[in-house]
Formats: structure tokens, sequence, C-alpha cells
């Protein structure tokens, strides 16, 4: 018996060394000199850096990623003012974690609305070969192009997830599960993925998540960050840079400073437009332009989608053309949770069924918020964004509160309370007067 108890303990921490060497199983790696992730719980899966997803699989994922995308902007640009930019992807990736644990109605929901069309099985692998396919460019090109993409889960301290959950989450994500205490430690929490998020986004994403969005019957938070460097392949030139008019919808004008350049470059004309692509260094990216004729912009827009990209994109020839660009730096941010209702997945946020998180249907999206950052100068472009996902009890049993209901004469008294100087003193025996 003796001589089986210390084999099997020779053998637990043969086991514990190889998981030092190798690192958290299956989970993203924390960031060195980042902040505290609280217990990770890690999946015994490791993530899949090599996805063998079929490329008919991939094409659907990225036809449907196209089609939410521009679904959302439609919806986006009707119901806000003034400038937009998002990540549809980030969003798609943050849903799609949490679309991992949906079944019955708000499965389908979320499904048709996303346009997740691939089964479970082959959608989240899907996504991971995307991941790899995006992120995957000429690191040598130190001056060129960067992307990074990470996702992270948090989850209440104590509260049970089911297995498989977390294994897709692992396998696919590389999203190991971030113990927080939101029950007892809201702000901390909330300043913990807040800070996870910044450290992603070099520092370009701050405060995703606001105080009050989190509480005690917060369980998860699924978190996406996308960062996103790119150089011109050619440059505008700095001297060439000038303050001249920009037109506003209004028709009134602004100064704003305008890039500059001649030179080779895909374009090409449309009924109503003109379009253009400046490529980036060091990887397969463009930035492409469009630019409806005076007076026709919302015509355009109302036209924007994947098959009006498609069109553009097919329609490019190369062409010596001299563009103009205004240098532009903004943030948006909102929280996307009625839009998405609108478009089609209320089960999500009412009556939802989760149960493949937790085994029971006792947690809903309570809110989906989503930030991000752009800036274009002359060398590029700089953009980032976050979106995170939270997830609530159905219901929380509080203890009961104390009822204080002035509905009979009371007194009242006004004070300075740094002093404790009895400004007014007052009674109230009949509201009315």
């Amino acid at each position: 018996m003796k001589k089986l108890i210390l084999m099997c303990a020779m053998k637990v921490l043969s086991i514990l060394a190889l998981i030092a060497m190798l690192g958290p199983v299956g989970c993203a790696a924390w960031p060195s000199g980042s902040v505290s992730a609280g217990e990770v719980i890690c999946s015994e899966k490791q993530r899949l850096t090599s996805p063998d997803v079929p490329g008919d699989d991939l094409a659907e994922l990225e036809a449907g990623n196209s089609a939410f995308a521009f679904n959302l902007y439609q919806m986006l640009s009707r119901e806000q003012d003034g400038n937009l930019f998002y990540s549809p992807y980030s969003i798609s990736l943050a849903l799609a974690m949490t679309y991992a644990g949906a079944r019955g109605v708000t499965e389908e929901q979320m499904a048709e609305t996303l346009h997740y069309t691939l089964p479970q099985e082959r959608l989240h692998p899907a996504f991971n070969a995307l991941d790899t396919a995006l992120t995957s460019y000429d690191e040598e090109d130190e001056d060129g192009f960067q992307i990074s993409i990470a996702n992270a889960i948090w989850g209440q301290a104590g509260y049970e997830f089911l297995s498989a959950f977390l294994d897709t989450l692992a396998e696919n994500y590389g999203a190991g599960l971030r113990t927080q205490d939101f029950v007892k430690e809201t702000e901390a929490a909330r300043q913990t993925i807040n800070r996870w998020v910044s450290d992603q986004t070099e520092e370009k994403i701050k405060d995703l998540i606001p105080q009050g969005a989190l509480g005690a019957a917060t369980r998860l938070v699924l978190t996406n960050a996308i960062y996103f460097n790119g150089k011109w392949v050619t440059p505008f030139e700095k001297s060439k840079t000038h303050d001249d008019t920009f037109n506003l919808m209004d028709r009134s004008t602004v100064t704003v400073p305008m890039m500059t350049r001649t030179g080779w470059i895909e374009y090409a004309e449309g009924i109503g437009y003109q379009a253009a692509a400046l490529p980036y260094r060091g990887a397969d990216m463009a930035m492409v332009f469009v630019l409806p004729e005076e007076g026709r912009f919302a015509e355009i827009e109302e036209a924007f989608s994947p098959e009006l990209l498609a069109s553009i994109m097919e329609s490019f020839e190369p062409q010596q053309v001299k563009i103009t660009v205004p240098k532009f730096t903004f943030e948006w941010a909102l929280s996307v949770a009625e839009t998405l209702i609108e478009m089609g997945m209320p089960s999500a946020f009412r009556g939802a069924d989760f149960s493949g998180m937790t085994g029971n249907r006792d947690l809903f999206i309570s809110d989906v918020l989503h930030k991000a950052f752009v800036a274009v100068d002359e060398e590029g472009t700089e953009a980032a964004a976050a979106t995170a996902v939270i997830m609530e009890l159905s219901a929380i049993i509080e203890e009961p509160a104390v009822v204080m209901k002035l509905d009979r004469p009371f007194l009242f008294v006004i004070r300075n309370n740094s002093t404790g100087t009895i400004l007014f003193v007052g009674r109230v025996l009949n509201p009315e007067g």
C-alpha cells in the first residue's frame, strides 16, 4: 500500500512539474506585469493552434460575419447621430463565446441575428481558424502591420460552469475562466476587467465597462479585445498635408487637415459613388473608402451591404489617382443590447436559455457593451475595439430591505456635513401645505 501511495505521489509531482513547464493548460496567457486575474480555472483542453477546418466552413463563417456587419451598420446608422465606428468582428466573436452556451429558442434567435449558419460543433472551430488567419502576418516587418485578438471570460468565484462549455471556449478561443467576486468586490472586478481590456488594446480602449454595469447578480462577463496598427504601403507626405474645407450634411463646413497623394491606387466608380483602397504593409489588408456623390449620401448609405462591397472589390483596377483624405481620430462607445434585441434575439435578454453554460436556465445577457477607437494619419491607421457581454442571474435573492415610507408627518433638517452646522429644521404635517 505504501509503495502504491508513493508511486501515485511521484506521478502527481511529475504532472505538476509538466504543467509548470507548459503553463496554464487551455488558458489564454495572462500578460506579464498586468493586473491580477484571480484564480484561473483552466480547461483540460488546449487551444488548437492549427485547427483543421474545411475551406467551405471558413467561407460560410466569413459570409455570415459580413452580413451581420452590414445589418448592424444599417441599424446603428439610423439610431445614432454623427460619426460611427465599431468592430462587428469583436461583437460577433464575444457573442460567439456566449452562443456556445445558448440552447433552444435563444440559440435559434442568436444564430439568425448573428448569421451563424454553421452548427455549433463547426462554428467555434471556424472562428478559431479565422482568428489564426487574421493574426498570421509578417512579424519581421517591425514597422509594418500589427493585429492582436484576445478573449477572456470572467466568472463569479464559486459559481459552477459546465466543463463542456469551458472546454469549447478554451479550445477555440483560448479563454480560461478568471474568477472574480462580483457580489462583494464589484468595483474591483470592474477595474480588473477594464485594465485587461486596456492592456490588450495598447491603452486605446479604457473603461469599457462603466460604473453600475456590474452588480451582485453578475455571474459571467465574456470579453474580446482587438488591436490593429497598419502602415500604408505608400505613406502620405506630411509636407503636403494642409487645412482644407470639409462639407457637412447640413451644408455647413469645417476646416480640417487634409492629406493628399497621387499614385497608382485600386480605384472604382459606380452609380453615385467613387471608391478606392489603400493597402497596408505586411498583410493582405486595406482601408476601402466609398465616397458618395454630392447629395447622394443617404442613397448610397442605404445600399451599403456585402453585395455593394463585393461589387466594388470586383471593379477595382489600378489607376493614377490623386486622393485626398482627412486626418481623423475619434472614439465611439455604445451598448448594443437594444439594437440586438431589435435585430431579432430578444430571448437572449429575456427568458433566456443558456443552460449550456451551467445546466440551468439561470443566466441571461444583461448588456453588450462595445467601444472602439480609430486614428488615421499620414503613416497609416491605428484602431482598437473591445466588447463585453455581461450575464446576470435571472433572479437574485436579497436580504429583506428596511422599509421607510414617509407617508405620515415627519421632521427634517438641512445641515453642513463637514462642520455639523444645521442650516434648516422643519417638519411636514401636510405635504400640500
